[in-house]
């Protein structure tokens, strides 16, 4: 796809889809309903967790490439050669992206879930809510960024060509970047799962995107934009699936600490917050324009909760404190988002002033 038909699609600021606007309120019904059926088919979700293969779950290894590689699909990697027309925003997102979140997570779950909240958490899940912590921050967001950047006007290209070198990056950097924070927390790094987790969640979605994305494209724009729009409600099927089967999982934990997700959540807004006003004022610093400071502030403070999902349930397993943190992020991440979106918008004429002297001196 080339990149004047992708600018001419991102610049239009397209509504939220329903799902999308009102993702928090399906994951709330995918907590009643993973936690009823839990509770009364106890039997049959064990079976479920039983069907694994070299410690990778089949059915939600499964789900996860449904829910994946249909958002993959709108990643043109050709758009890489973009990057040096707004650099300066580029190494403002990446440093945001793989110097600052990734830490500043694995500091805040430190801070609260090892220590403030600590007295109120079941002690033998402590690691593993931080380890969920940490694999949400270091996986930068990838689809939902290109609705935050249409609801600011952001710049289309900025943002393509950013997606991509994001996700290239985390080809190789995922795994390094999780298992030196799981060992700056004194959590066991298990290699060999880390590595299966990032070919089988990373690597090879990407690959099957990219060579379904060319084949539709030769076909045609038009064919292209008919296959998204078909199996859109496959990714979203496979969200609401996966999040079932963990609350399933998870039921019996909530009902005993149902704070619990309110206090994981702490981190996660903090951590938001934090990287999307970082992000956005080191551009207004910089004299970047202000649609390359509104997507990179949003992909800074974003993340892709999908691949964390996945990656915690192959880590630590269905009823791990890591799989639970990972779905606090999902809960929260389309309400939090919308506000920095506001925010940002709001604060347009603050943020060119700012921008316009940087750039004059």
């Amino acid at each position: 796809m080339s990149t004047s038909i992708d600018k001419q699609q991102l610049d239009a600021p397209a509504p939220m889809s329903v799902f999308e606007r009102y993702l928090t309120v399906w994951v709330l019904l995918c907590i009643v309903a993973g936690i009823l059926l839990g509770q009364s088919l106890p039997e049959l979700f064990q079976a479920v967790g039983r069907m694994e293969f070299a410690q990778v779950n089949l059915p939600v290894g499964l789900l996860i490439w449904v829910m994946i590689i249909p958002m993959l699909l709108k990643v043109d990697f050709g758009a890489l050669h973009q990057v040096r027309q707004h650099w300066r925003g580029i190494g403002i997102t990446l440093f945001i992206n793989w110097a600052v979140k990734p830490f500043s997570m694995a500091l805040l779950g430190w801070i609260f879930v090892r220590h403030v909240f600590a007295p109120w958490l079941p002690a033998a899940q402590i690691d593993s809510y931080i380890a969920g912590l940490i694999l949400l921050a270091a996986a930068p967001c990838t689809a939902m960024v290109f609705v935050w950047s249409r609801l600011t006007r952001g710049d289309a290209l900025f943002t393509l060509s950013q997606v991509a070198l994001n996700d290239a990056i985390m080809v190789f950097a995922f795994a390094p970047i999780v298992a030196l924070l799981l060992g700056m927390s004194s959590i066991v790094v298990p290699w060999d799962t880390l590595i299966t987790s990032v070919i089988l969640y990373i690597v090879i979605p990407v690959a099957l995107a990219q060579a379904w994305r060319r084949r539709l494209l030769r076909r045609g724009q038009a064919a292209f934009d008919a296959a998204l729009a078909r199996i859109g409600p496959w990714s979203i099927a496979a969200l609401l699936a996966t999040l079932v089967l963990l609350f399933a999982f998870q039921g019996e934990a909530i009902i005993r600490q149902p704070l619990v997700i309110a206090m994981l959540a702490v981190p996660i807004l903090i951590q938001v917050f934090f990287n999307s006003g970082l992000a956005y004022w080191l551009n207004r610093r910089a004299g970047e324009a202000h649609s390359v400071a509104c997507p990179s502030a949003l992909i800074g403070a974003s993340n892709f909760f999908e691949l964390a999902v996945a990656a915690a349930i192959s880590l630590f397993g269905f009823n791990s404190g890591a799989a639970l943190a990972t779905v606090v992020g999902v809960l929260i991440e389309v309400p939090v988002m919308l506000l920095v979106v506001r925010w940002v918008n709001a604060s347009q004429g603050w943020y060119e002033q700012g921008a316009a002297r940087a750039g004059r001196s």
